[in-house]
């Protein structure tokens, strides 16, 4: 892990926090004030730059910090004894690391670089403590671990019941919609910033598996690849070859 920098709360523009990516998968389900917003910044502690391919949690450790991706993508993945790997789901800008594992005794998996990430850092104590104060925080963090849980189960289905072609279109499209709530992607495609290897462990296909699925899904006009951008044709066809139902949250009530 690389400190890049400490900051103060001073340190980082309020116009800067407020287009950050965490803030904004937030503002969708939850209405925020300025004072909420400064509330929030006024918890980060430092801002990391971790390197690509370095372990920011570790399997088995202790971990107490909350972590606001606004750069980079990363990994939740465990190794087994056989030195398989699995990966349980990749991490995107606007994504928190921390959730579940720092609410943990210990780590039960390990948290990977992709690329080099940048992220503002808090202490999880802290950020309990800002959740006595102003509950709406607390609910926010329940949604976004309630949408966590829903990619989580669509994973099972993946790995239980969808055959491999739909298993690679299912997890194409939860990149798009993802990378779409936080401006990351256009209508009909965006920019795959994950390997073959990792999408591999994503779903458990090795990766001449992987690629003879692509070329499958190719062949029926279903998606385009052309320097990592992954295109959709038909976004509607493949939705329907791949089974999958856009995970919406709907917004968190205002207080009456």
């Amino acid at each position: 892990m690389t400190l890049a920098s400490s900051v103060a709360a001073s340190d980082i523009a309020a116009s800067d926090w407020s287009q950050h990516p965490f803030v904004a998968r937030l503002a969708r389900y939850l209405t925020l004030s300025s004072d909420d917003l400064d509330a929030l910044r006024g918890l980060i502690e430092a801002e990391l730059t971790i390197e690509k391919r370095r372990d920011l949690v570790i399997d088995g450790y202790e971990f107490r910090k909350l972590c606001f991706v606004a750069e980079g993508f990363g990994a939740r993945y465990k190794l087994l004894r056989n030195g398989k790997r699995q990966i349980l789901n990749v991490i995107l800008p606007g994504d928190p690391i921390g959730v579940p594992v720092s609410f943990l005794e210990r780590a039960t998996y390990s948290v990977v670089a992709v690329t080099d990430m940048k992220m503002h850092v808090c202490s999880t104590d802290s950020f309990i403590q800002l959740c006595y104060r102003r509950p709406q925080f607390a609910l926010a963090l329940s949604w976004l671990a309630v949408h966590e849980g829903a990619f989580y189960a669509e994973h099972i289905i993946d790995t239980g019941r969808r055959t491999p072609p739909e298993r690679l279109a299912h997890f194409l499209l939860e990149l798009h919609s993802r990378l779409a709530m936080v401006g990351r992607a256009d209508e009909t495609g965006f920019d795959l910033p994950f390997s073959q290897e990792i999408l591999g462990d994503v779903l458990g296909l090795s990766v001449p598996h992987l690629n003879r699925m692509l070329s499958q899904l190719r062949f029926e006009g279903l998606v385009s690849v052309a320097n990592r951008r992954v295109e959709f044709p038909d976004l509607h066809a493949i939705q329907v070859r791949a089974h999958f139902q856009p995970l919406t949250l709907t917004r968190i009530p205002d207080r009456a």
